[in-house]
């Protein structure tokens, strides 16, 4: 290990249980995007006070990222790691890659991680090295398809979706190709592992053997948080005392990470200290992304009881409602909650390029993707194939035009 990374692990907080109360660090969540399923995994759900993978309450671009990076740093002198986790998978979203060349471009001095689950890894190995990241995380919960087919419901490749011991396996492969070059190039990888008791608790000790051989340096053993609306949710958590039976057997063969406080994928601050809510929608606010304060429409119609209800619409200008679902060119988000609606965020799409046959459907798929944690989506027209495929994926379609107002979100 050359003394530059040996400098930044000693400051970093999840590889370093030393550091951890000293330095911090800082998600930026600019990747929505996600190429597998896990049973334990719902990113549709987002509360300000809890702290899961998957969970962040906005969404950036890599230039909002790089704009709230230098805000936080005047605030949190001890920053010390830009970490991308999320909220689907980094190497999913090419935004990853471009946050990850800004970033390493103005603040040289911070050190860059990258959290995956893998299945994109060996193509991007050394991308990610030629961009900066020496700290990899990779979430890897079974080294048998046959236990990682209970974990996983689906795995997304090259176009085209697997599912059961299949998937797993080529998940499998995937982490494995993966986690020996970025080992071989001089990254020190990390692995999250998921215990979800009776499906691979007793299995978790070959898995760990099997990454020691490939020069994995830490192994971090994570409780399964049961989450509304995944297959995994009815199952219990393991006890502590059953985690640290785990942890304690399994440190016979490498280094365990027990300070780990399961972090948001906007987590900002010290591990156990989440700020994230102190500098919600900095980034965005300081671009002037969306309409002004004075343009917003509230207040509005309260939806479900209460709870937050977040709709995406289908906007040229941020004032009116003129775009089809697969011509648009931007969708503005906003939350809605208690009788008002706020801004939240601004989805770019890409529509430079031309899309025709097979393609057509990849790229309705990818702004359903984009679109993940909108419950709503509100355009002034759609085709059968994005609205069936929508209506299949949970959300609502609502038909509408003219000016975004108290009409928008009356649902």
């Amino acid at each position: 290990m050359d003394k530059k990374l040996e400098s930044a692990l000693e400051e970093h907080p999840c590889y370093s249980s030393e550091a951890h109360s000293k330095f911090a660090r800082m998600h930026v969540p600019v990747a929505p995007k996600c190429n597998i399923q896990c049973n334990y995994c719902n990113r549709k759900y987002d509360c300000s006070n809890e702290s899961r993978p998957g969970v962040t309450s906005e969404v950036l671009s890599p230039e909002e990222a790089v704009e709230k990076i230098r805000a936080v740093r005047k605030e949190i002198p001890y920053l010390r790691v830009i970490g991308i986790a999320g909220p689907g998978d980094p190497l999913a979203n090419e935004e990853t890659f471009r946050t990850l060349e800004l970033v390493n471009k103005e603040f040289p001095d911070l050190t860059l991680c990258v959290s995956t689950n893998g299945l994109a890894l060996p193509e991007n190995a050394e991308r990610l090295y030629g961009l900066g990241v020496r700290f990899l995380t990779v979430t890897m919960n079974a080294s048998d398809p046959r236990v990682g087919g209970r974990v996983y419901s689906m795995v997304r490749k090259d176009g085209k979706t697997y599912r059961g011991e299949e998937g797993a396996e080529m998940l499998l492969q995937s982490q494995l190709d993966g986690i020996k070059k970025c080992v071989e190039l001089g990254m020190l990888v990390k692995i999250n592992i998921v215990m979800v008791p009776g499906i691979n608790d007793e299995h978790i000790p070959e898995l760990v053997r099997m990454v020691k051989s490939l020069g994995v340096y830490i192994v971090n053993i994570l409780p399964l948080i049961p989450v509304e609306g995944t297959e995994f949710s009815g199952m219990r958590a393991p006890t502590p005392e059953e985690r640290k039976r785990l942890m304690d057997l399994c440190e016979l063969d490498v280094k365990m990470m027990r300070h780990c406080r399961q972090c948001r994928a906007d987590a900002i601050g010290l591990l156990g200290e989440d700020r994230s809510q102190e500098f919600m929608r900095m980034g965005s606010c300081q671009a002037g992304c969306g309409p002004s304060a004075e343009e917003r429409p509230m207040p509005l119609v309260k939806l479900d009881g209460g709870r937050a209800s977040k709709v995406a619409v289908a906007t040229s200008d941020g004032k009116n409602i003129d775009s089809g679902f697969g011509n648009a060119s931007r969708f503005d988000v906003y939350e809605v909650r208690n009788r008002n609606a706020e801004f939240l965020r601004t989805v770019a799409v890409d529509t430079s390029k031309q899309v025709v046959g097979g393609q057509h459907r990849q790229h309705i798929e990818d702004i359903a993707d984009l679109l993940d944690d909108c419950s709503v989506i509100v355009v002034k027209e759609i085709g059968s194939m994005p609205s069936k495929l929508l209506t299949g994926r949970g959300k609502t379609v609502r038909i509408s035009s003219g000016p975004i107002g108290r009409e928008t979100f009356s649902l």
